[in-house]
Order: structure tokens, then C-alpha cells, then sequence
């Protein structure tokens, strides 16, 4: 048999090469991306091994931070990334994603709107979809929570001050920051952003929880409808 083309597996790999032994033995820290990624693959295909295929993941994309934006669409159209391994990669990043945010809330007073930019843009700025949020604050502005409260194109419905505003009142929050990108890229708001934000403040003021502002994230920019005289 010929070896043109021919491929190891991670399993015939040495085992000082293997992702897997490698974090088990050097730690999470020693290995590159392309290793971590393999790992979550868990198998390559006919032609490469896992580490390959995550290289050629990371390549098709230009890099990880590019990746984090693409949909599990996207991903599993690389060759040999089927929607089950393209899932467990949209996971993972994801749930990175939702550690920083956990990590933010511990050292973060929001004061103006750039704070609330510089939280949460470099996350938000790569979603396909608009996310809304909620960023609860206690009486010295420090952040107590971020909760998505929707996922998808913006109305009322999805929105509703009721899910808001109990989750609220369970934190002890003394004020509310609402936030949620536009995937255009565009931070201009739209008649319904408008509409949703007087809707949240009426309610706070019955309530006794303010809502302070509704930041929209594009891509590296942003509007304050406070700043915009909105609110």
C-alpha cells in the first residue's frame, strides 16, 4: 500500500504531540488554539487529523476572534465539520464568551455609556443576531448582573418588562442599563428600539428600579439613546 495522502490520527500521533496528554500533563496554557479546538472536535477526518481540521478551521475564518462570529451554519461548512462538531465549537465559544461577562460584572462600575461599550462590545459586535440585555446595578452603579433577556429581531414581545423587571427585583438592583446590538453594524436606533425603551422606563418609574439608558452596539460604535435625548 502506497502512502501518498496518507494521514495519522491522533491516537497513532506520539503521545507528547497528543492535545489531549498535553492538557493533561502541561496544562491548558501550553497548547495553541488549533490544539484546544481539536480537542472539542474530538476526531479529524480521512485525510487529517483533529489538529489539522482546526487549523484549517481557524485558517477559513482568519483567526479565533473572527470564528467567534461565525454560526454553527458557517462552521460546519468546512469540510470534514458536521453540524454535531460545529455545535460543540459554537458552544464552547460561547460560553467563553459568557465568562468574561461573569468576570466583568465582578470589577465593573458603569458611570456613562462608554462603560457599557467597553463591557460588552467586543463580544456583542460578532453576533449574527440582535441579543438584548440587561445589566442590573446596585446603588453605586457597580454591575450585579448581565442577563439575556432575548435573542432575535427586537419587538415587544421578546422584550417584556415583566422577565426585565423580575429578575430585577430578585438581584436587589437599584437601576437598569438595557443594552443589544444591531449585526448591520449601524447603532442607529428604530422606531421600535424607541418605542420598547419609554415602554421599560414607564415601568421602572412604577416600579422604583430606573432605567438609566439603552446602549445599541454596532461594530465598534455605539448610541446612547440617553445621550440622544431619548429617555
Amino acid at each position: 500500500m502506497g502512502v501518498t495522502g496518507y494521514h495519522v490520527t491522533i491516537k497513532e500521533m506520539p503521545q507528547e504531540l497528543r492535545p489531549r496528554e498535553r492538557l493533561l500533563t502541561e496544562g491548558p496554557g501550553s497548547l495553541s488554539n488549533a490544539e484546544l479546538i481539536a480537542i472539542l472536535l474530538g476526531t479529524g477526518t480521512r485525510t487529517c487529523t483533529a489538529v489539522q481540521l482546526a487549523s484549517q478551521l481557524l485558517s477559513a475564518f482568519g483567526g479565533l476572534k473572527e470564528l467567534v462570529g461565525a454560526s454553527v451554519e458557517e462552521i460546519s461548512s468546512i469540510k470534514g465539520i458536521g453540524l454535531a462538531k460545529a455545535t460543540q465549537v459554537k458552544a464552547a465559544l460561547e460560553l467563553a464568551g459568557r465568562l468574561s461577562l461573569l468576570a466583568g460584572e465582578k470589577k465593573y462600575t458603569i458611570r456613562t455609556p462608554e462603560d457599557v461599550a467597553g463591557i460588552l462590545m467586543e463580544k456583542m459586535r460578532h453576533y449574527d443576531r440582535e441579543h438584548f440585555l440587561a445589566i442590573m446595578l446596585n446603588t453605586k452603579n457597580q454591575v450585579l448582573n448581565i442577563e439575556t433577556v432575548s435573542i432575535g429581531h427586537l419587538n415587544a414581545s421578546l422584550v417584556h418588562p415583566r422577565e426585565i423587571f423580575k429578575s430585577a427585583i430578585k438581584k436587589s438592583a437599584a437601576a437598569l442599563i438595557v443594552a443589544h446590538n444591531h449585526p448591520s453594524g449601524d447603532p442607529h436606533p428604530s422606531k421600535e428600539d424607541i418605542l420598547i425603551t419609554k415602554r421599560l422606563v414607564e415601568v421602572g418609574e412604577i416600579i422604583g428600579i430606573e432605567v438609566l439608558d439603552h446602549v445599541i452596539l454596532g461594530d465598534n460604535n455605539f448610541t446612547s439613546l440617553k445621550q440622544e435625548g431619548l429617555i
